[in-house]
């Protein structure tokens, strides 16, 4: 079988990021290499010892308009895209006096960095990469006969196929070329998620476009037809949620301050099950602010949940909750770390504590007396606005679940059973039904002095959730009776009586609700039999 290796006689370079070319520079002195490369890198590999032609000498044509084309001329992409297997493509090059590239070197502007930098629109727009994209693009496409590399990791291979002579296979060269089309979409993929919230579709276009049947608000900006967007590795992990399981964390390259950036200022590496963890309840504590709340978190579930006048308080009261999950449990808060809370989470086996900063001394009692624990430091609060589900053969994509409902103000709530509830009761069912979006449905959440004392989750009917909070409630606090006299919150409505029959037989005083069953008067006379209070939001939230 003949062999498909084609040796690397003239290359094209055009690297914004300079970092490492000094290796190729070697092996094309070394080989002999035509180089042909353009401005800042054409000087570059000329300090380092390279005989460089400017593109400006191929082409004939200065550089023009500060940069923006330098490369966007036949007599280089013709030297691209010609396929030398093809006689017809070969003859046609001698006709027109170009020579063909063997090798094409381009990394982009960037974009990223650029938008991450807080510049303004008129620089972004300047980094958006013309004439790059294109070569690369053109390159990959001839993976036939030109070797294409966008990745700095490659430079040392690429170095020693040209001084030992092999150049690259065609096999080789399409692995190449797919990655720069994975580079090239990412790099698209992320200059659109800036265009799209940088600018959005005008009230004049949509006001001349007639509407569909299934048109909603901003479908552009929500649900764009197409849903592009790139992620980048940032590491692999050492499993999934299971050891047989691969797993790596990408990060959102427009997003330097999410919690996937988190800084680690001690203990372990992060696992696949950690990161999930520590996101559910470095969200939960946000809900609440600007109150000072603490999130304990157990497999995606808060096991204890509560606002304090102090952190350190916070957190006695959400550990109090359930003790026993507590046990190799994430937290969270969202402020500051004391010194006092250090000390009561130092003796409490626990994998992760996340929040926004750490007392100094906090911050050495917990790297010093608990090695293994993982401490995070995440810069600003969460702020994603949509979120994501992959499905076998598809994604489903949905607004983040926000305090922002029309039914999550306990103005809007309407009272359906007994007498309004005081201020210290409503206190608590407002702080019921923030906590409760936190949890699995269908979800039930007793709660008292703002914190939880009792949370029935992820029960496949809403009777055994009740149950669940209660037994919790009344068995983890060595056989104190919690519900007497306590609230609770429903994620969605009581599709029977049964359900809110048996809060109210242990003890609670007060129900929040969606309400929306078809038996919701059934539900609330069982309620007005009792005489407690109840309210209905005519909101749901249910946590999948």
């Amino acid at each position: 079988m003949a062999s498909t290796n084609r040796p690397i006689k003239r290359a094209l370079v055009s690297v914004f990021h300079k970092e490492g070319i000094d290796v190729l520079a070697k092996a094309f002195i070394a080989a002999g290499t035509e180089v042909v490369s353009t401005g800042s890198t054409a000087k570059r590999l000329a300090e380092l010892g390279v005989n460089v032609t400017e593109v400006s000498e191929v082409t004939g044509f200065p550089e023009s308009l500060d940069g923006r084309v330098k490369t966007l001329d036949p007599h280089i992409h013709a030297g691209i895209l010609a396929d030398m297997t093809n006689p017809e493509h070969v003859k046609q090059l001698q006709t027109l006096g170009i020579k063909p590239f063997d090798l094409v070197v381009v990394n982009l502007y960037p974009f990223a960095d650029t938008v991450r930098s807080g510049a303004n629109e008129a620089d972004t727009i300047e980094k958006i990469d013309i004439g790059g994209p294109s070569m690369v693009r053109a390159a990959a496409k001839n993976s036939a006969t030109v070797a294409i590399i966008t990745d700095p990791a490659d430079y040392a291979l690429v170095a020693k196929r040209i001084e030992d002579g092999r150049g690259f296979s065609l096999e080789e060269r399409r692995w190449l070329a797919a990655k720069a089309f994975a580079h090239t979409a990412a790099y698209d993929a992320t200059i659109n998620e800036w265009t799209s919230k940088q600018w959005p579709k005008p009230e004049s276009i949509t006001a001349d476009q007639p509407a569909a049947d299934d048109d909603i608000p901003n479908e552009d900006t929500v649900f764009p037809k197409a849903y592009t967007r790139t992620w980048d590795r940032s590491h692999l992990l050492r499993y999934g949620e299971n050891p047989h399981q691969q797993a790596a964390l990408y990060l959102d390259p427009l997003n330097q301050n999410g919690f996937a950036h988190a800084e680690q200022l001690g203990g372990k590496p992060m696992s696949y099950n950690n990161y999930v963890d520590a996101d559910a309840a470095w969200r939960a504590v946000w809900y609440f602010a600007p109150s000072i709340a603490v999130a304990v978190v157990k497999h995606n579930n808060p096991c204890g949940l509560a606002l304090g006048k102090t952190v350190a308080e916070a957190h006695k009261k959400a550990h109090a909750c359930d003790p026993m999950s507590a046990y190799g449990g994430v937290i969270a808060a969202n402020t500051t770390v004391t010194l006092e809370m250090a000390q009561n989470v130092r003796p409490i086996f626990t994998e992760v504590i996340v929040a926004p900063d750490y007392e100094p001394e906090a911050l050495e009692l917990l790297k010093t007396k608990k090695k293994n624990l993982r401490i995070l430091k995440v810069a600003e609060p969460p702020r994603a606005k949509q979120q994501y589900r992959q499905i076998d053969g598809g994604l489903l994509v949905q607004t983040t679940d926000l305090i922002n409902a029309p039914g999550d103000s306990p103005d809007a709530w309407k009272l359906v059973s007994g007498d309004p509830a005081d201020a210290d009761t409503l206190r608590d069912l407002e702080f019921a039904w923030r906590a409760i979006r936190c949890v699995k449905s269908n979800a039930i959440l007793i709660a008292h002095d703002q914190a939880t004392v009792g949370i029935g989750m992820g029960q496949v009917n809403r009777v055994d959730s009740c149950h669940l909070a209660v037994e919790r409630a009344n068995t983890l606090a060595d056989g104190a009776d919690r519900t007497t006299g306590s609230v609770a919150a429903s994620d969605a409505f009581f599709p029977f009586a049964d359900g809110a029959e048996y809060l109210i037989n242990a003890g609670v005083k007060a129900i929040v609700q969606p309400g929306g069953s078809i038996r919701d008067e059934e539900v609330f006379e069982a309620a007005r039999k009792a005489g407690i209070t109840m309210y209905v939001t005519g909101t749901r939230h249910f946590f999948h």
